[in-house]
């Protein structure tokens, strides 16, 4: 696990140099659009999603130059998302890694913007000739995470969300919600280093099936945490997903079932990574960290 916490904190430390220099700093009275962008995406966390898009691109020998502005640009708009899931359309919640969420700190309007231009600035940065020469391939990423991010990804997997109280609880709608709202972005992080990596045929699908795999185990300890978890220790509110009858597997099974079922999809996940040696050490190593975490 050591070598996996160095190995998160380097590239957390990477990506945020890349914020820094792609982040805007106007003087003028939308300064304070910038400051929310940058509360919302300075504020930490795991970083998993520019990790493992990294480490897919590494198994490639991808310049990390490339690699780390295509993982910035995959955590802006997952920052966008969690701007406005903590929304109170949304989830209204006043707590995110560890700090006040945008709508709290700023306010609302302000955090619809901020959420509005992460998004568009991530896409902006995967336009970026860095990232790749070819511009069929810098294409190839922005479809990529226009189709996990948007009416057939993540954006259909958060409407099922706030609809889930009022449907019909069954274990294929929560996996195709877990894997739409969250499996998703995982997913497609994973690719993206693939494509950087000009990966094809069985290793690209390999690639995929492990971020699949790790997603929907992601998932299921996220909502464990939400149950079995601290305020302290997640760095935002817990017991809300429950209370709000959001559709989890812990309205299906114990929580003993749920992690064994976590466990299971980790096992399946790297047995996709046999392809690639140990050159996939610390994609295993974040697999692991994926069931095992505390937060």
């Amino acid at each position: 696990m050591g070598s996996l916490s160095s190995a998160l904190a380097d590239v957390a430390v990477d990506v945020g140099a890349v914020f820094e220099t792609v982040l805007p700093s106007p003087d003028g009275p939308e300064k304070q659009l910038a400051a929310a962008m940058r509360h919302a995406v300075m504020a930490g966390g795991k970083r998993l999603r520019p990790f493992l898009l990294v480490g897919v691109a590494d198994l490639f020998a991808v310049p990390r130059a490339a690699s780390l502005k295509a993982a910035a640009a995959v955590e802006m708009v997952h920052t966008y998302s969690l701007v406005h899931d903590d929304l109170p359309c949304m989830d209204d919640d006043a707590l995110r890694r560890g700090q006040p969420t945008v709508h709290v700190a700023f306010d609302e309007a302000t955090a619809v913007l901020a959420g509005d231009a992460l998004l568009t600035l991530a896409f902006q940065v995967l336009t970026d000739p860095e990232i790749d020469e070819e511009p069929a391939v810098r294409l190839e990423l922005v479809r990529l995470l226009a189709e996990a991010a948007g009416a057939g990804g993540m954006c259909a997997g958060q409407m099922i969300d706030l609809k889930a109280a009022d449907l019909a609880l069954d274990r294929s709608l929560v996996d195709r919600l877990q894997a739409l709202k969250t499996g998703a972005m995982i997913t497609v992080a994973c690719e993206i280093g693939a494509v950087l990596g000009r990966a094809a045929g069985r290793e690209r699908d390999a690639i995929r099936h492990f971020g699949a795999a790790f997603g929907r185990a992601f998932q299921i300890v996220d909502d464990l945490l939400d149950v079995e978890g601290s305020e302290q220790s997640v760095g935002k509110a817990v017991g809300k997903d429950c209370e709000a009858g959001k559709a989890t597997l812990l309205r299906l099974m114990a929580p003993a079932a749920a992690r064994a079922e976590a466990e299971q999809a980790v096992a399946d996940g790297v047995r996709n990574l046999d392809l690639f040696g140990e050159r996939a050490t610390l994609l295993r190593d974040a697999a692991a960290f994926a069931v095992d975490r505390q937060y």
